[in-house]
């Protein structure tokens, strides 16, 4: 009996009695759940898996553990980093029917969640109670819980709320061998040894596939009267004009929610893509999107940034549909340069302090090994976080393309290293950047972590090749 038989026949015995719908071979399927946002490398994957439980995960795992048949746990497939992606014959194994919510807990601000379900749908779901998971990016309509603590995801709040890890209290995860670990449930405080959870937040699925997660929560954004934030769109002349504005508004006398910025390349592939448009009447080299809660005299303090001639133009969402339009011109971005045109992508962060420095010498790294080419920048300045796009020459055939970005990459992780700066900020390491992981930690750090993957998944069961 083949691998996948005796999958199915283990299947059938667990309530439901049914294995159909959770193993396919679908040529369409596999195409669809072998790869992640990356465009690197074609997924050939041996087959798909969609367990509804924890306990078709653990038989799914402790079969795949015991036959030599590696997995490739899947989320909603947002990562860049070549994380999700299944290329030499693995079960993918996607948490997508593991989606159900729990009742949120007005007095403890908790949330009970399957790994599967996705980040905006839990926005919604405890937005009535006037409360929300503080992790929020662009692909929220399409990551899952589960992929978010995998990677210990960023996105656009960061400023505010800190990192993923921030916001998990608790987490059911399986290991290799089909044993499945609780650690954790709605306690703020547990200070009983070693915290595993911490060991699986930020792991890539190397270590454990997660199942569930106890969310902690935070109010919604909003002043004393109970008005949403300000949400604001600025034009500025280039990207060190970009880091003053940043170092001025740190002074306001407001809190920050968010600091974005993108350069104008950025703007006219969202132009091209979907539609939209800038509001001002003059093209600029920057745009910073700002959002910030209303007390203070903020009024006064945005007259002074023109005063000051930190900006170019402005304006001010008069109403949510105003601040989601302004909001939509960042968001859409990723999607945007994919859509028209092949980005090989950098996700990177500095420490706050060395951005202006390291910007100026990375535009000049730039400018000497990609001369006439498209650089698109963008990022969560706020956080010290730089995603660099270089988009293919049309001319240019993509393994060319592919082997002269590679090449440059090491000049680009150099400088970061330089600076004291991470080669990933957001989207992990995956198969994209297993080659550098030695730019941003040291050689006793990558051995620890080796002997902690050999120690929960000793026959490279889960995820192989990713991060080392």
């Amino acid at each position: 009996m083949g691998f996948l038989e005796l999958l199915a026949s283990q299947l059938r015995s667990l309530p439901p009695e049914s294995a159909e719908g959770i193993i396919s071979t679908d040529p369409g399927d596999l195409a669809e759940y072998g790869r992640d946002w990356t465009k690197v490398y074609e997924p050939r994957p041996l087959a798909l898996v969609r367990p509804r439980s924890t306990a078709e995960v653990s038989t799914i795992l402790r079969l795949a553990d015991e036959a030599g048949v590696k997995v490739v746990p899947s989320g909603g497939r947002t990562g860049l980093a070549g994380g999700a992606v299944a290329k030499d014959g693995e079960l993918v194994l996607s948490l997508d029917r593991m989606n159900k919510l729990g009742a949120v807990d007005l007095v403890g601000r908790t949330l009970e969640v399957e790994a599967g379900a996705v980040t905006q749908a839990v926005h919604e779901h405890c937005a009535s109670a006037g409360l929300t998971w503080p992790v929020d990016f662009a692909s929220k309509g399409s990551s899952q819980v589960g992929g978010n603590i995998a990677t210990n995801a960023g996105g656009i709040r960061v400023i505010r709320y800190g990192l993923t890890r921030q916001w998990v209290l608790g987490l059911e995860v399986v290991l290799a061998s089909g044993e499945v670990l609780s650690m954790g449930t709605a306690l703020e405080k547990n200070n009983t040894g070693i915290d595993l959870r911490q060991l699986f937040i930020g792991s890539e699925g190397t270590l454990g596939v997660i199942t569930k997660a106890t969310l902690k929560l935070a109010k919604l954004p909003h002043d004393d009267a109970g008005r949403p934030n300000d949400v604001m769109l600025f034009a500025v002349a280039d990207l060190a004009a970009v880091i003053s504005l940043f170092r001025a508004v740190r002074e306001a006398p407001f809190e920050l929610q968010a600091f974005e910025f993108f350069t104008d390349k950025c703007l006219a592939r969202v132009e091209r893509h979907r539609k939209l448009s800038s509001p001002f009447a003059e093209r600029a080299g920057c745009y910073v999107v700002i959002e910030a809660d209303r007390r203070g005299d903020s009024d006064a303090f945005l007259t002074s940034l023109f005063e000051r001639e930190l900006v170019q133009d402005g304006t001010i969402a008069q109403h949510a549909s105003q601040a989601a339009q302004l909001w939509a011109l960042r968001e859409s971005i990723s999607e945007s340069l994919s859509a028209t045109g092949l980005p090989h992508k950098n996700d990177i962060a500095l420490p706050i302090a060395a951005l202006e420095a390291f910007t100026s010498e990375l535009e000049a790294v730039i400018a000497e090994r990609y001369p006439g080419w498209e650089v698109c920048l963008f990022g969560h300045i706020g956080d010290g976080n730089l995603h660099v796009n270089v988009m293919k020459p049309d001319a240019l055939d993509k393994e060319t393309f592919l082997s002269k970005t590679h090449e440059v990459d090491a000049a680009i992780f150099a400088l970061v290293k330089a600076y004291g700066g991470s080669i990933s900020a957001e989207h992990g390491i995956g198969l994209l950047k297993r080659d550098y992981l030695g730019f941003t930690r040291s050689p006793a750090e990558i051995a620890t972590m080796r002997a902690i993957k050999l120690a929960l998944d000793p026959k490279n069961t889960l995820n192989p090749g990713k991060v080392f």
